[in-house]
């Protein structure tokens, strides 16, 4: 089942499920939001289109955060003049996951988990730089603790027997003594000078 919604001034098709990016909407990072400007559905009974909208239709989802979007440069010029002005520009944005769609007597649900991870903090992960609190406070509560017996049964044995390395460099001094033994020195070849021209 699929959907045709209107905020800020555009029109978005949405399944439950969904991440949407859309212009700024006002609520905290967890909270529900919700759409009632259906203008389409599509499901198992077909196509139900509003005019200009369908009544009772709604669109649930989960805003998981509200950010600044990607640079926008503005570049100004008029030519033979030295007129030139660079500015930039971030448009406030909010990261929705579509949770449910209901009207035209049909429902659909997303069974899934929303989670709150915000852009920057994925981008960190991407790149290793995540810190190991966040990682710890992504996981669920049971897999966390799961998950630590394993690590300090692992992490025992490692103290207990360490590892001991022969030294590297005293082995292979005696080879290349021997190899310079059998094979003797080259001497390169004189040069000889050559002759001076008499002059008369």
């Amino acid at each position: 089942m699929y959907a045709v919604i209107k905020t800020g001034g555009k029109q978005y098709r949405v399944q439950p499920g969904d991440v949407l990016v859309v212009e700024k909407l006002d609520g905290d990072a967890g909270s529900d939001v919700s759409f009632g400007e259906v203008l389409m559905l599509g499901g198992d009974k077909g196509i139900t289109v509003g005019a200009p909208l369908i009544d009772g239709a709604t669109v649930a989802a989960t805003l998981i955060e509200t950010r600044k979007g990607e640079k926008v440069k503005i570049f100004k010029k008029i030519r033979r003049q030295g007129y030139r002005r660079t500015r930039g520009h971030r448009q406030m944005e909010s990261v929705l996951r579509i949770t449910g769609i209901e009207g035209a007597g049909e429902k659909a649900k997303w069974d899934g988990e929303t989670s709150l991870m915000t852009k920057a903090e994925m981008n960190l992960r991407a790149r290793g730089l995540a810190s190991r609190d966040a990682e710890v406070e992504a996981k669920p509560a049971k897999v966390a603790k799961a998950e630590a017996p394993k690590t300090e049964a692992k992490a025992a044995p490692a103290k207990k027997a360490p590892a001991k390395k022969a030294p590297a460099k005293a082995a292979a001094a005696p080879k290349a003594e021997k190899a310079e033994a059998k094979a003797p020195a080259k001497k390169a070849p004189a040069k000889k000078a050559a002759p001076k021209a008499d002059k008369e």
